[in-house]
């Protein structure tokens, strides 16, 4: 109360030097708390959404288990390939994708790309 008190009497420029040490705070805590928090969330949003039938994946409970269907807002794994054992889950709750099954489709696409018209002339001018 009595900083204000004399914040107040020294004029408009009292009130600024108060304010200011809040501004930087807030300023801090945007950089180093709410930015990243705010990545990590559209990362698994990302995860969540890329989530395809035979990825292995690990619960928020801990099941392990490889994804059999996937549904809007559900996905059912199977946690025992012998007996069949399978778990409908909400999509919210896997916590970790360990294995994609469309990784290697990925990574063949990325190859064709690779070899283009221009990197065969290249090799055949090489051969030669």
């Amino acid at each position: 109360m009595l900083v204000l008190l004399q914040a107040a009497g020294k004029g408009p420029g009292g009130m600024m030097s108060l304010l200011l040490p809040f501004i930087l705070m807030f300023v801090v805590m945007y950089f180093l708390i709410l930015r990243p928090q705010k990545r990590k969330e559209k990362e698994r949003k990302a995860l969540l959404s890329r989530i395809r039938k035979s990825d292995r994946v690990i619960t928020a409970g801990g099941i392990h288990g490889v994804v059999t269907s996937v549904r809007e807002t559900e996905v059912v794994i199977r946690i025992d390939e012998s007996k069949d054992v399978k778990v409908k889950v909400d999509r919210s709750s896997i916590a970790t994708v360990l294995e994609t099954s469309h990784d290697s489709d990925a990574e063949e696409e990325t190859e064709a790309e690779a070899i283009t018209p221009e990197s065969k002339e290249k090799e055949s001018k090489g051969k030669k």
